[in-house]
């Protein structure tokens, strides 16, 4: 059965009561869009500065259970969320703000309930067992470059006061080094087999490196005003306001919860439901991070108004890039500067026009074919702020100095009623022993082979991966079938089969990032670099100590069930 219309089928069972009696959702086309201020979320500096000299700042941020208004016209929502204490926390959490070269000391303090607001799935791989009294968390920073055992291992979660801990857990206090490039980061829950409902409960937040050597020159927008975050993510909620996810699996007498996606109808951007921001005649900054579990967008402006990319994921790429509309997969980001100056009207709407499932799944609706209103006032402005007509430049890769190939592929696995029960990379497992093992300061060629229906974004925590090219290949199934069998590109001559249409890489993708989207059907070639992008410089901590990293699809669904490999880099 098709998994989009199997999602409506346990939908509407829900709405019949079948699922709960207390599943019935919100109707969002009875919400009234654009009626809450967009919010500027609390920016929270790891740092302070002693006689002109800025010096790290040590940090406690704790995950808390409270209410959350979405919109104007919903029910408060419990909802999960980072903050300093429980009043100040939000959705997301506050923007830590660091310094490129200060340290951040971050300690990480659960103080959730023992029961999840949200129903999990027993039957994959996850940190709560019978004997677990408490709600497993790890906090994983985005795009951080940083010793493993501050990396939020999977296996490292830990309970309210730190009651319980898994088997990975080694400290209280996370360390981020920030010696890496300036740019944008993402902070968020990881525990094994949760990521998914603890992200959807709300744990998340954004991490920002500045380093005004590089960036003040630039003299891109800047300022808490004209340089803003805007974290987005899907929700649908019951009539009470809670958060509305599916108990009913899509195999339930296999995973009695687990589905490969999650969807909702409201489209949330800085914790508000299609919030609205009146902008001046100028250029902004927008540093916008697709924080939803499945839900891709590809955003547009309704009045022409264009995008002028500046950064993507964690990077800066070497020239500005301006395009009409942008594809943004779960949990990539994009930096863009918009110049509200050149529209021709006083309103512009953001939309989204990204099938979901993304490609093959159904067209946007009016609710989630919108994101957020710009009221755009009508007086010109003085505007300082410039796009330069180069940015930053990073050392190209030097193909001589590959030192490993290797061939990732992509699988899901079906039951009878044709619907999936699990994802694999490699065929594999997350426990089955590691086999991905780069070393210190190398840089690989790693070939990504798509199997699947879906475009899945893979994540490699730790190295950087730049893109060279995307090729569909020939006699899919046929080598589909070889795979299966065999598990092996070389022996199923994938140079044969990768002989397709090539898809052009999109020049403001074509930089340094730490996601990329895997088409379906294609084979994506990438570098994969396990160093600094900016200097020859090694490491300032040791990447091959315990835990090691891991590799996914950011597809939560798919990370929790079980698209995931570990990564351990050896000397």
């Amino acid at each position: 059965m098709d998994r989009t219309l199997l999602f409506k089928v346990l939908t509407v069972v829900a709405l019949l009561g079948c699922s709960s009696a207390s599943d019935h959702l919100v109707n969002v086309s009875r919400l009234e869009m654009f009626v809450d201020e967009l919010p500027d979320m609390p920016r929270i500096h790891s740092y302070h500065v002693l006689n002109g000299v800025p010096k790290s700042k040590p940090l406690k941020i704790g995950m808390f259970k409270k209410k959350w208004k979405f919109h104007r016209d919903l029910p408060p929502t419990t909802v999960y969320a980072f903050g300093k204490t429980k009043h100040t926390a939000t959705i997301p959490g506050p923007t830590i703000e660091s310094l490129h070269g200060v340290d951040t000391h971050v300690r990480w303090q659960n103080h959730l309930p023992p029961n999840h607001i949200l129903p999990w799935d027993p039957t994959i791989p996850t940190a709560i067992n019978n004997t677990t009294r408490g709600i497993p968390t790890v906090v994983h920073l985005h795009g951080g470059i940083h010793a493993p055992e501050s990396d939020g291992s999977a296996n490292a979660w830990f309970t309210s006061k730190f009651n319980e801990r898994g088997p990975t857990w080694s400290r209280k206090t996370y360390h981020y080094p920030n010696n890496q490039h300036p740019g944008n980061l993402w902070y968020h829950d990881h525990a094994m087999g949760l990521t998914r409902v603890n992200l959807l409960a709300g744990l998340l937040g954004s991490y920002i490196i500045r380093d005004p050597v590089v960036e003040e020159p630039l003299g891109l927008p800047n300022g808490d005003e004209f340089d803003r975050p805007l974290v987005v993510f899907d929700r649908s909620f019951r009539t009470d306001g809670s958060i509305f996810m599916s108990s009913i699996g899509n195999n339930p007498d296999i995973h009695p919860q687990w589905q490969p996606e999650y969807f909702g109808d409201a489209i949330i951007v800085n914790g508000k439901a299609w919030p609205r921001l009146t902008v001046r005649r100028r250029k902004y900054r927008f540093r916008i991070i697709n924080a939803s579990n499945a839900r891709f967008f590809r955003f547009f402006f309704s009045n022409g108004l264009r995008f002028t990319h500046v950064a993507s994921d964690s990077a800066y790429i070497e020239k500005p890039v301006t395009t009409n509309e942008t594809l943004v997969g779960p949990s990539e980001i994009t930096d863009i500067v918009v110049d509200f100056s050149q529209s021709k009207t006083n309103v512009a709407i953001l939309a989204n026009n990204a099938n979901y499932p993304y490609p093959s799944g159904d067209p946007v609706n009016e609710a989630n074919g919108k994101v957020m209103k710009f009221i755009i006032l009508p007086d010109q402005e003085v505007d300082t702020s410039r796009l330069p007509r180069r940015l930053v430049e990073y050392p190209v890769v030097d193909l001589s100095s590959v030192t490993h190939t290797r061939y990732v592929a992509m699988y899901e696995y079906a039951s009878k009623i044709d619907e999936p029960t699990h994802l694999y990379l490699n065929a594999k497992p997350f426990e089955a022993p590691v086999t991905e093992t780069p070393r210190v300061g190398s840089t690989e060629v790693w070939y990504v082979i798509n199997l699947t229906e879906d475009n899945h974004p893979l994540h490699i925590h730790l190295g950087l991966l730049k893109v060279f090219d995307q090729t569909a290949l020939v006699e899919l199934e046929e080598f589909k079938e070889c795979m299966t069998k065999k598990n092996d590109a070389v022996k199923c001559n994938l140079k044969k089969h990768a002989s397709g249409k090539k898809v052009v890489v999109g020049d403001h993708e074509k930089g340094w990032k730490n996601v990329f989207k895997m088409i379906p059907g294609h084979v994506t070639k990438i570098a994969v670099r396990f160093s600094y992008i900016h200097t020859n410089a090694s490491y300032s901590f040791d990447a091959t100590a315990e835990p090691g990293y891991v590799y996914h699809c950011h597809v939560l669904d798919h990370e929790d069930n079980a698209m995931m490999r570990p990564l351990k880099l050896v000397n």
